[in-house]
């Protein structure tokens, strides 16, 4: 059984910058991957960034790209998320999710197991 949390959300400005953590616990996160994914109540729920720690491969969704950094810190069992150069359209509720196995580009179609409960990111002036 794993728990993860979600903490870091927050209101900023656009262009501003947010660091969103996910915190495991109950096992180590060794062989997981861990899915960023983000909702709002107007669209559909959206893969944006995953990472697995048997070898660290990420993805990021193309709107994404060059502003999000995924990152894992093992010893604290703990993956982040850097958003950087934020816009409204960024604007969700941001949920990590954890399951066995490796980061590829399809993600977001995975039937992930544990789910946090979500932390607000809004981006506005």
């Amino acid at each position: 059984q794993v728990q993860v949390v979600e903490s870091g959300g927050g209101l900023v400005e656009p262009g501003g910058s947010l660091r969103l953590s996910c915190a495991a616990s109950g096992r180590s996160l060794g062989y997981y991957v861990i899915g960023w994914f983000r909702q709002t109540p107007m669209k559909e729920r959206e893969g944006v960034s995953c990472i697995d720690t048997t070898d660290v491969n990420t993805e990021y969704i193309d709107s994404v790209k060059g502003r999000f950094t995924i990152s894992s810190d093992n010893a604290k069992n703990t993956v982040y998320l850097q958003m950087n150069n934020l816009t409204p359209e960024d604007s969700a509720v941001y949920y990590c999710a954890a399951e066995i196995g490796r980061c590829f580009s399809d993600f977001a179609r995975y039937e992930y197991d544990y789910w946090g409960q979500g932390t607000q990111v809004t981006v506005s002036s």
